[in-house]
């Protein structure tokens, strides 16, 4: 969802193309052992060339390539069951079911898409290793020059300079073997010895104190000292964010031992991370009963509570949220998710679905959400290139970020089994789960199955709404008729169930990773809520309809009908009539606006239906501009015509308001249509007409202009910021301005 989509542009179908052939060409030789593989010397030199060429910076411009394979399951046979096997046992393009491969790193990691390295076996043959989606600092703790690892079931690939390696998609398919591992004997029999160069020791010290512990637990310790081993571990677990196994110790401790501050205070912690803030607090509360003179307690105490109160009533600071994404690198915001007044249930004929549960009004704060995880790209200061997602069985490509959200979804999951129900509940098309949820001890997370839920159910999202409301209304103006596509992404949960339809009654905008999700319009209860998954603007006509292919169903809202319903040579009279309206705005000439009105008119008598019903795309920025303009020629009366007839060609009915004017009538929305952002400055333009000609009814246009900003930025604490320097008129203006200048007008103003 408003992600970029280069699947139809021709550069990038043809890289495409070429991966197709590529695959093709390695299928023919599936199930052939490799020919004249090269010698271990040969590949490690190769190897080093390649280390030594990637360790230039990245380009702001550049772009990493990251291909889907074709997706297979993850190995679900605990260890015991499957039967060792030998790199000179491999075959090409094959999963090698029922085995597993023992295996040692050769070289030190390289990190591109893959985790990389050069791995022997005990014969001394070699190739290359690719773990994908695995941590980057597994290239440091876990794979270090002399690791000894197990691939289970390997899967032996042709890759794209023509050798071959092994590839694991899945984290619980490779096994490290920590260097005093409990089965000594078996490594014993493979005739390795463990390196550990001295310099990585402090670079992997969680890790190793982690398996330390394990390992001293396995040792017969006394009843004590196994409780401050347990206490220790959970500290590891903690600083390597995985804070179920950090949960599991500490539980344990809490049942046989005395709750010293470190037990309560890891707990805490642990179910702060994972968002359980009641628990959180309950737990912090019972700290401050045994420890009330601890600082650092308290002030962790007090963000909890915070966290707590946002998670219940929806009390968010947003100008807070707004400063810190503006400064934090990635903007990773320390809040709650907040649930108003809506619940999951059952549609029709679109699966799950966001419902309403209480009647709420336009504006109305639905549900703001933390990100369950978020990647972002920063366009001015760029950390790391973007990359290019390809799919060769869906044949989709998209750019932006998806690659390291697949890798963080994944992560985390691993890390925290206990979230899988959020992730795996969540829609995933036809694609078949396995059954098994843990092996050997750890748990399974199908690669496969979270990059399909990520392409239907993930975001593309900007880094703040506000900002570009503020482009969009002042500096780049179409950027509101021309969908805008976003670089960063991330995974929304509950707002993944709203399905989608072009004419929306809920919009979303973004601060850093937290979604912000408010009514549009005044909806009853029991009410599905709708946004659209693309702009519709531009979409109207049978030539343009939104490609919906993605999701596996087509719009039916009463847009995509009418578009459906409308006769080509009616939609051939509109664009003829829309090429007209650009030239006299294109035109070197001050605009003729008794021609534009008529045209506009024109256009208006080709819909069957009233603009409260269908809204039409094709007429609401040309009003807009026609009323700035009027406004310009101090002529207010028609300067107001124009900006309701804006407001009314994108589906709102207004009484009132309208001239002549008379003082004691109220303007009042009766029906909200649909919220862009040049209706904020559409409404300030007919706050200061009003101002002109009807003094009552200005406040009443501020009022919704700042709800219209509410709902387009999430927010209305920084409205004043961005509106009360300058009349709306004038902000306008400006917007008017920057649409001519792009349009080469020659208006004057």
């Amino acid at each position: 969802m408003d992600t970029y989509d280069v699947s139809d542009v021709p550069e990038y179908l043809r890289i495409l193309q070429g991966q197709k052939r590529t695959l093709r060409n390695a299928q023919s030789k599936k199930g052939q052992r490799p020919k004249a593989m090269k010698s271990r010397e040969e590949i490690l030199a190769q190897f080093m060339l390649r280390q030594m060429i990637n360790q230039g910076p990245v380009g702001p411009h550049s772009i990493r390539s990251a291909f889907i394979p074709s997706a297979y399951p993850p190995s679900v046979l605990p260890l015991t069951d499957l039967k060792k096997i030998m790199i000179k046992d491999l075959t090409l393009e094959t999963h090698h079911r029922g085995s597993y491969i023992l295996l040692r790193t050769a070289s030190q990691p390289d990190i591109m898409t893959a985790i990389m390295a050069i791995v022997e076996d005990e014969d001394n043959r070699a190739l290359m290793l690719q773990l994908y989606n695995q941590e980057k600092e597994i290239a440091t703790d876990c794979l270090t020059q002399g690791t000894i690892l197990i691939v289970k079931e390997p899967y032996l690939k042709i890759m794209a300079d023509g050798d071959c390696g092994i590839r694991v998609d899945h984290l619980s398919d490779v096994r490290f073997i920590p260097a005093y591992d409990a089965s000594s004997t078996f490594l014993e029999r493979t005739g390795y010895r463990r390196r550990h160069p001295c310099q990585r020791l402090e670079d992997n010290r969680e890790q190793l104190f982690q398996q330390g512990y394990s390992k001293a637990l396995k040792s017969a310790p006394t009843a004590e000292e196994a409780l401050t081993i347990k206490l220790n571990r959970a500290l590891a677990f903690l600083k390597r964010d995985q804070f179920d196994a950090a949960l599991h110790d500490l539980k344990e401790l809490s049942s046989t031992f005395h709750l010293s501050e470190k037990v309560l205070f890891r707990k805490a912690q642990a179910l702060y991370h994972l968002q359980r803030f009641r628990e959180c607090c309950d737990v912090y509360t019972e700290f401050s009963k045994q420890y009330p003179g601890l600082k650092s307690a308290k002030s962790e105490f007090n963000r909890a509570i915070s966290r707590l109160k946002e998670e219940q009533r929806g009390d968010y600071q947003f100008k807070l949220l707004q400063r810190e994404a503006a400064e934090n690198r990635p903007p990773h915001l320390d809040h709650a998710t907040y649930v108003g007044h809506v619940s999951v249930g059952s549609t029709d004929s679109h699966g799950r679905g966001l419902f309403t549960t209480q009647a709420v009004k336009a504006g109305d704060l639905l549900f703001c959400e933390k990100a369950f995880a978020y990647a972002f790209h920063d366009a001015i200061n760029p950390i790391q290139g973007l990359s290019l997602l390809m799919n060769t069985e869906r044949n989709t490509m998209i750019v932006g970020t998806q690659a390291d959200l697949l890798s963080l979804i994944i992560q985390k999951l691993y890390k925290s089994p206990s979230l899988m129900s959020t992730i795996t509940d969540l829609y995933h098309g036809s694609y078949k789960p396995v059954g098994a949820s843990e092996v050997d001890g750890a748990p399974i997370v199908d690669t496969f199955l979270v990059e399909r839920i990520m392409s239907l159910n993930s975001f593309g999202c900007l880094l703040s709404s506000r900002e570009s409301h503020k482009q969009v209304t002042i500096q780049r103006p179409q950027l509101d008729k021309n969908a805008t596509k976003f670089h960063s992404c991330g995974l929304w949960p509950l707002a993944s169930s709203i399905n989608h339809s072009c004419y929306s009654n809920a919009r979303r905008s973004f601060i850093g990773d937290m979604m912000i999700v408010r009514a549009t319009q005044d909806l009853e209860p029991n009410t599905e809520l709708n946004f659209w998954y693309q702009s519709p603007a531009g979409s109207n006509s049978k030539n343009k309809r939104m490609d919906l292919r993605h999701w596996g169903f087509k719009c039916s809202c009463i847009i995509c009908q009418d578009a459906l319903n409308t006769p080509q040579s009616v939609v051939t009279k509109r664009e003829r009539l829309q090429e007209s309206l650009e030239k006299s705005f294109k035109s070197p000439q001050k605009p003729n606006v008794a021609r534009v009105e008529t045209i506009l008119s024109t256009i208006a008598e080709t819909y069957n239906h009233p603009a409260s019903q269908v809204p039409r795309f094709c007429l609401w920025d040309t009003c807009l501009t026609l009323s700035l303009i009027y406004s310009t020629r101090n002529q207010p009366q028609k300067a107001i015509d124009f900006a309701l007839k804006a407001l009314e060609s994108l589906g709102y009915i207004i009484e009132g308001g309208r001239p002549p004017l008379i003082q004691e009538a109220p303007l009042v929305v009766k029906k909200w249509g649909l919220a862009v952002d040049s209706l904020v400055p559409c409404w300030m333009s007919l706050a200061n007409c009003y101002r002109k000609v009807a003094p009552g009814l200005e406040d009443q246009a501020k009022k919704y202009a700042k709800i219209t900003y509410r709902i387009c930025v999430g927010e209305d604490e920084t409205f004043d910021e961005l509106y009360a320097k300058e009349s709306g008129n004038n902000r306008a203006l400006n917007h008017n301005k920057k649409t001519q200048q792009q349009l080469g007008s020659g208006v004057s103003f």
